[in-house]
Formats: C-alpha cells, sequence, structure tokens
C-alpha cells in the first residue's frame, strides 16, 4: 500500500517547525515502511519546494503560494496538484491530513482522504475559552464533512469536535503511537530530584500554574530542581509578549534560583533530558492525545498531568502517573512531592507507564489498527 500524509509539521533535519503532529505523523510513517509499505509525506508552508528521502520516507516540501486574498486556495491546489502528480507515477491508495485549520477542505483527490483528529483551532479555542476565526472554522468544518474516513487520536477529542461543529460522523479511535524501540528507559544513578516539563512555553499547557507548584515544592524539598525546555510565546490572553517572563513574575526568589528555563532544544536531544528527569509534569488545559506524555511514559517516567477528558485515556491514577486538576496547586505539588521522596511508588508508577505504552500506544499497535481502517475505507470508497 502506498499512504501519503499531508502536514505543516515534520520532524525533518531543517524543519522549519515541529509539533506533535508531526512527529506522531513520522512515529507512524516510519512503522508503516518497516511493515512494508511505501509512504510519502506532502508537507506544505515550507520556505521552498523541494524534494528529500528521509530513510524510508519520501518528503515532498511545498512552499505556500502567495496571492493576496486567495492565498489559502491557491496553496491547497498546490497540494492537490502535486499529490495527483505523484499518483500518476506510484500509485497513492490513500491520504491522510490532520484537522487543523482544515487543509483538506478544498482538496480534491482520486483517492480517499482520511482525517485525523489531533485537535483543531476550533477544538482548542473551545477548550481555552476563546473565540474561533470564522476562516479556519469554515475549512475544518469543511474538511470533516469532506472526509472519507475519520480517526480520533482520542474519544475525548471527537466527542468535542462533533459538539463544537454540530456534526454527528462515525469515527474510530486510534491513539498516537511511540516508537518503543527508540524511546526505551535508559537507567541514570543519581540523587538528583529534577522535575521536568517540555512543550510549549504557553498558557494552555498550563505554565501559568507551574510557579505555584514548585513554590510548594521548594518549602518542602529545597535541593528539588525545575527544568523547562520549550519555545517561549506571548500570551494571548494578557498581550504580554513572553509567558516565560509572566512565570518567573510568580516564583517566590528562592525557588526561581532552582529553575532553568533550557529554550528550545533538538527533538533528538529531548530523550536525554526525560531520562534525567525524576518526574515530568504537564499540567495542560488543551491537549487531544499528548505525545509528550506518550514519550515520557515510554521512557520510564513518573509523570503527574492535568485531570482533563484525554488523561483519562491515558492515566490510572497511582498505577501509571497520577492525574490531578491543574488548578489545585497544593494537590498537584503533593503527587510530585510523593514521587521525588517515595522511591517505591515512584518505581511502581515508572513500570505502570512503560507497560501502558507497549500495550496501546506503541507504533507496533496503532500502526496495525490504522492500516486495517485503511483497508476499510479504500474498500468503501
Amino acid at each position: 500500500m502506498h499512504i501519503a500524509f499531508i502536514t505543516s509539521h515534520y520532524p525533518f533535519k531543517d524543519a522549519k517547525s515541529v509539533g506533535g503532529i508531526g512527529t506522531s505523523i513520522k512515529n507512524l510513517a516510519e512503522e508503516l515502511t518497516h511493515l512494508g509499505h511505501s509512504v510519502s509525506v506532502f508537507v506544505y508552508a515550507q520556505e521552498k519546494d523541494d524534494f528529500v528521502v528521509d530513510g524510508t520516507i519520501s518528503i515532498y516540501k511545498i512552499k505556500n503560494a502567495y496571492l493576496r486574498g486567495f492565498s489559502w486556495y491557491l496553496t491547497r491546489k498546490k497540494i492537490q496538484e502535486k499529490i495527483n502528480s505523484v499518483n500518476k507515477t506510484n500509485k497513492i491508495d490513500i491520504v491522510e491530513a490532520p484537522d487543523w485549520e482544515g487543509i483538506t477542505s478544498f482538496i480534491n483527490l482520486k483517492m480517499p482522504i482520511v482525517l485525523r483528529l489531533n485537535g483543531s483551532d476550533a477544538y482548542f479555542c473551545y477548550l481555552d475559552g476563546r473565540k474561533n476565526k470564522f476562516k479556519n472554522r469554515f475549512h475544518e468544518k469543511r474538511a470533516l464533512v469532506k472526509a472519507d474516513g475519520i480517526i480520533s487520536v482520542s474519544d475525548f477529542t471527537a466527542k468535542i469536535t462533533q459538539q463544537v461543529f454540530h456534526i454527528d460522523k462515525a469515527y474510530t479511535v486510534i491513539p498516537n503511537g511511540v516508537n518503543v524501540e527508540k524511546f526505551t528507559p535508559t537507567t541514570i544513578a543519581s540523587d538528583d530530584k529534577i522535575i521536568l516539563y517540555f512543550g510549549g512555553i504557553i498558557r494552555k499547557k498550563g505554565l501559568l500554574e507551574i510557579p505555584h507548584y514548585f513554590n510548594i515544592v521548594h518549602e518542602q524539598l529545597p535541593g528539588a530542581e525545575l527544568v523547562l525546555i520549550g519555545k517561549d510565546m506571548p500570551d494571548i490572553s494578557s498581550g504580554n509578549p513572553s509567558t516565560q517572563a509572566m512565570m518567573e513574575s510568580l516564583f517566590s526568589k528562592e525557588a526561581l534560583n532552582k529553575v532553568k528555563f533550557l529554550g528550545s532544544k533538538p527533538y533528538e536531544e529531548i530523550k536525554d533530558y526525560i531520562n534525567k528527569a525524576t518526574v515530568c509534569i504537564f499540567p495542560s488545559y488543551a491537549e487531544a492525545m499528548p505525545v509528550s506524555w506518550l514519550e515520557a511514559m515510554a521512557l520510564e517516567k513518573a509523570i503527574v498531568g492535568s485531570d482533563i477528558g484525554w488523561s483519562n485515556e491515558i492515566i490510572e491514577n497511582g498505577n501509571n502517573g497520577f492525574k490531578v486538576n491543574p488548578k489545585d496547586y497544593t494537590t498537584f505539588a503533593n503527587r510530585i512531592l510523593e514521587l521525588l521522596c517515595d522511591k517505591e511508588l515512584k518505581n511502581s508508577i515508572e513500570k505502570g507507564a512503560r507497560i501502558t505504552i507497549l500495550k496501546t500506544f506503541s507504533t507496533q499497535v496503532t500502526a496495525l489498527k490504522t492500516l486495517e481502517y485503511y483497508k476499510k475505507i479504500i474498500s468503501n470508497y
């Protein structure tokens, strides 16, 4: 089978930007090729048109078209033309695209299109309590209605998406996956007590809550250290150009001395930081099926995450992690302290985390489920 993906994010060398969607596509694509299938990835929003091969995966870089007022349409038609062109020489059986900004809204192809719900702009605006742009909402709904099949990375995401767009369309839940051979835990003997967050430095990820947790942790465990990895982003709600600056003002003076903001790091290096961490924290308010959580758990790390929607499909409290209301500062901090101070509890949760990934979130599992779904959609097309 020849499978194509459309995305604006993909972690190839010199990638313009990489998000969780790009990482999840790469994980799936690599497993699909391992199973003997061909994969082409069409990455738009690039600096130039180009073709590269990443291992066994063909990557077509597409520079967005520009004509004031019509760029959105011309870019979609450019993607369409490129896919149809490749299809003439190397038949494509099925195309998958994310729901974000409805890139397939005006793309017409000679093969079925599957939309994977990783969280649309409308979805995240709903969770954030923000107003959704009309243009994005229009394209996202049109793409959903047109899709020949829908995969959702979590049941929570599918239900909220249906509610937001007032549609009732069949979907299949297949979560994002992690390559468990690449993400194999490394034992690092250390007495350090390192709390790690990695991801965007932005309000919707719960970053403005983290100082409140760490102030409590620092009071009881002054030797604990907080490490934050990710790009500092402006805060939409307040207009502040730096979420990091907002965070820094919330730490006590003493606690701030034990905080390290490391900024963005290459994807290949993140694994080393996770391995060195004692506990990983993710107090997010808006996710679909966060790859960062899955990667930390695959590396046998105990995590404390938010207790919202999607987390119920990942975390069993006390078995493979902890889930807490992000605004419950005391409980969140206490869960962190338990894991920092109780080695037996931490070790038990770490083992449970890895088992959960192997059982449900390994690409070896998710790729087979995805292939089975593709075959069904192709046969019905």
